[in-house]
């Protein structure tokens, strides 16, 4: 049972960081339909620009984190601005391989500007552990666990309550119903790449602060793509609880599975749930279904 329940906290620990990201990449499709495959090089830029600021040019940690967040937020506004913009109309399969080649673009920047080698995030949190009895969690994992939740809490007021908030929302559900009630659509897009920008670039962050700095972390970005399709493309709620789920599963997998199939189940498991939940409920736990007549 301790085993469990060991797999079981430190699974909700990585999905809340699930959780964040891909709140990211369902607010990018809710309201513009687009399906972000460089929402993992977002995560990545966002936690390099911290390391670089904290690491080679010794700025203060708050400072890093604030370079990495609005670096994150750069890289939003830049790629709805020049790649995205441009192709308002067009089919959606050109923006699909034009979300695809911003992948490899920010991939091979981050190449560039960065190299391969990993790196260790400087120390902000506090180090140790948290004892429950035979269930123990890193004091850092903890943190990010409980900071990915207070900015998805803080996301979910602003949509709520916020004037641009409604105005995404109302965006969401119909561009030309927004435009006629004279929303600037158009910015509505930017601002909401801008704040994708800034989840995406507030979990790499946070995970780097956790494990390390390296490429790998585009592809924990891309394992957002599992949470939000079980959760429903078009559900904040659901990627949340998505993120939650998969990253529960994970665990649950690598305790369980691992050892009796020789390792590497943990990388691939959320994937395998993507194509089961596709099967099953192309829509997801949350997802809106929607019904096309001929």
């Amino acid at each position: 049972m301790s085993t469990f329940l060991q797999l079981l906290l430190s699974g909700l620990a990585v999905g809340g960081l699930y959780a964040l990201v891909a709140l990211g990449f369902t607010l990018i499709y809710k309201a513009t339909r687009v399906f972000n495959f460089a929402v993992g090089n977002f995560v990545t830029i966002g936690a390099f620009i911290c390391w670089s600021s904290a690491v080679q040019f010794h700025l203060p940690i708050g400072v890093s984190i604030a370079m990495g967040l609005a670096g994150g937020a750069l890289v939003g506004w830049l790629c709805d601005r020049f790649a995205l913009r441009p192709l308002i109309g067009q089919p959606i399969l050109a923006v699909i391989v034009m979300t695809l080649g911003l992948s490899v673009l920010l991939g091979g920047i981050s190449v560039l500007v960065w190299g391969g080698r990993p790196r260790l995030s400087p120390t902000f949190m506090p180090s140790g552990i948290i004892s429950l009895g035979d269930v123990v969690i890193a004091k850092s994992l903890f943190i990010s666990f409980l900071s990915a939740m207070v900015i998805v809490g803080i996301l979910v007021f602003f949509f709520q309550r916020a004037k641009a908030g409604l105005a995404m929302r109302a965006t969401a559900e119909d561009h030309e119903v927004a435009q006629a009630a004279g929303i600037r659509v158009k910015n509505v897009f930017t601002l909401i790449w801008v704040i994708s920008g800034l989840c995406c670039a507030a979990g790499g962050i946070l995970l780097g602060t956790v494990w390390r700095v390296d490429l790998m972390l585009s592809d924990f970005g891309l394992k957002v793509i599992p949470a939000v399709i079980l959760g429903g493309l078009e559900s904040i709620p659901g990627a949340v609880i998505g993120g939650l789920i998969i990253g529960v599963l994970e665990k649950l997998a690598a305790g369980y599975i691992n050892p009796l199939v020789g390792g590497g189940i943990q990388t691939v498991f959320a994937y395998i749930i993507m194509l089961l939940v596709l099967v099953v409920k192309p829509y997801g736990l949350f997802g809106l279904e929607r019904i096309e007549r001929i």
